[in-house]
């Protein structure tokens, strides 16, 4: 993606109601979030090239860098992967004080809510897609998760 694109992109953001925008292309990842003041942009080579994330502040040069989350462990061979249906942040209990739905090596029955996504500031409820017992557990409280990432592996 080319600067002058990236340019227009944030620029659109700063101007607008949107507070966050991705965009994925062959040529790799930006995230842009608009926080107050600060604006942060995040640019990603694509996975193959293993190419580590930059972060860099776009209008404020004192703004920290947006922690971005490393990639999870590809699940075992064995077991049943439950992928994100969505992007968004996962958490593993229904409040921050609340219990987690599953823990590592719990029985779980298909229909069994086992966490949650937010997106958009909407709160989804994700089922398990598969009955049996939970082997792993992949993301880490509030980490952003992408379409199609593992979070469990059900045996």
């Amino acid at each position: 993606m080319d600067l002058r694109k990236l340019k227009t992109l944030i620029d659109l953001v700063s101007d607008s109601n949107v507070s966050e925008l991705e965009i994925t292309e062959a040529e790799g990842k930006v995230r842009i979030v608009k926080g107050g003041a600060a604006m942060v942009q995040a640019y990603q080579m694509p996975a193959p090239m293993a190419a580590p994330m930059v972060a860099a502040p776009a209008t404020a040069p004192a703004a920290a860098p947006a922690a971005l989350a490393a990639t999870p462990a590809a699940p075992a061979a064995s077991g049943h992967a439950v992928k994100a249906p969505m992007v968004g942040t996962f958490y593993r209990s229904a409040s921050p004080g609340a219990k987690p739905f599953v823990e590592l090596g719990q029985v779980v029955k298909e229909g069994e809510t086992i966490c949650i996504i937010e997106a958009m500031k909407i709160l989804n409820e994700i089922e398990a897609d598969k009955a049996g017992t939970v082997t792993q557990i992949l993301c880490e409280n509030g980490q952003a998760v992408e379409y199609g990432q593992p979070m469990f592996t059900i045996e």
